[in-house]
């Protein structure tokens, strides 16, 4: 993992070339266009897609399925 520039955050934000990208902080939200920048660079969309700093694509990437919740009441 390389480190971000800029990054000030404790402990740092993966870079945008690792795994865990969308384990950054986010730096900038906009809700009415479905968008997010992280701390990385990395702008990463509500679908769950993304666009790395270089200009690479993330295709979105949905959990197959979430498991049921269960009541205990």
């Amino acid at each position: 993992m390389t480190a971000v520039p800029g990054c000030r955050h404790q402990p740092t934000c993966p870079s945008a070339d690792s795994a865990d990208r969308e384990a950054a902080r986010v730096v900038s939200h906009h809700f009415e266009q479905g968008w997010a920048l992280l701390c990385n660079g990395v702008l990463q969309f509500d679908d769950t897609g993304g666009l790395l700093p270089d200009g690479k694509i993330v295709a979105p990437h949905r959990p197959l399925q979430t498991p049921a919740l269960t009541s205990t009441a």
